[in-house]
């Protein structure tokens, strides 16, 4: 393996990182600004309301995102797979 096999491989992986997670943060900085626009208007300041709303749409996010998420992991694998078996 010489040092472009190495960079392409980690290029790849740290895009396959983003996009899976990508949903993910993406609703969290919604939700995020939502609450925090809400609390600015109201002047309710309640540590529990940004964080509980945060953690459910996250997990709603990642339940209809994972068949997604784990094709781009499959897809990984099977790239660093088929490079182990050629001998990168």
């Amino acid at each position: 393996m010489n040092q472009a096999d190495a960079l392409d491989l980690v290029r790849a992986a740290v895009w396959v990182v983003l996009t899976a997670s990508g949903p993910a943060v993406l609703a969290a900085m919604v939700v995020g600004i939502v609450i925090a626009l809400f609390q600015a208007l109201t002047q309710v300041q309640e540590v529990t309301l940004t964080f509980v709303p945060k953690i459910v749409i996250i997990l709603l996010v990642i339940v209809a995102t994972a068949p997604f998420m784990g094709a781009e992991l499959q897809k990984f694998t099977g790239i660093v797979y088929a490079r182990i078996e050629k001998g990168f």
